[in-house]
């Protein structure tokens, strides 16, 4: 599986790819960050962050992309910035037919860790040693991004499990899916396997 991490931002937006399945070792095949000057017109940052992930997409030919899910802050003009970015890359994935996976810091963080209230620096340390780099990448978005990716890879094989379960759930229980409880039930046991 080749996954490519975006790690949104309208100044700097981390990108990473990592081939592997889970339970095997990971390979880093590029990592780097689009940037955008923090004094250009909104609509141009967007079209370069745009650019310069086609651009990563050309290069790599990602089976997925995953994006960190945006979530809320206290600083309503951060938030907008990567909610933004998040969109350009998640149209850039959409207009190839790649399929794209949201991801929270939380999940990432505790995918890579094991805590999902793990810092920068520790989420750096471990893409590192899980990728067999000299050095943590530089910035920390480069990072998050990798980061991103190896979340991907390690949890997809499940949520497929659970996605396949309750496809063949709905399949054998049609009239199920009418009833309200029935749509809970997927919350329910994707909660208990997490």
């Amino acid at each position: 599986m080749r996954v490519l991490g975006v790690d949104p931002g309208l100044t700097r937006c981390g990108i990473g790819v990592v081939e592997g399945v889970a339970g095997r070792p990971l390979t880093m095949l590029g990592v780097g960050v689009v940037r955008t000057p923090a004094d250009a017109e909104l609509g141009h940052r967007l079209v370069a962050i745009e650019q310069g992930i086609e651009q990563w997409l050309d290069e790599h030919r990602p089976e997925f992309v995953a994006v960190e899910r945006v979530f809320s802050q206290h600083n309503v003009r951060t938030v907008m910035g990567t909610a933004q970015a998040s969109a350009v890359a998640m149209l850039c994935a959409a207009r190839r037919g790649i399929p794209v996976a949201l991801h929270t810091p939380s999940e990432v963080k505790a995918a890579v860790t094991g805590s999902g209230r793990a810092d920068k620096a520790q989420v750096g340390a471990m893409v590192t040693r899980l990728l067999r780099l000299d050095a943590p990448p530089k910035p920390a978005d480069a990072a998050d991004a990798l980061a991103l990716a190896i979340c991907h890879i390690w949890r997809a094989p499940a949520q497929n499990r659970l996605q396949q379960a309750v496809a063949l759930h709905a399949a054998h229980a049609p009239h199920a899916a009418h009833a309200p409880h029935a749509a809970q039930a997927p919350h329910a046991r994707k909660g208990r396997t997490a």
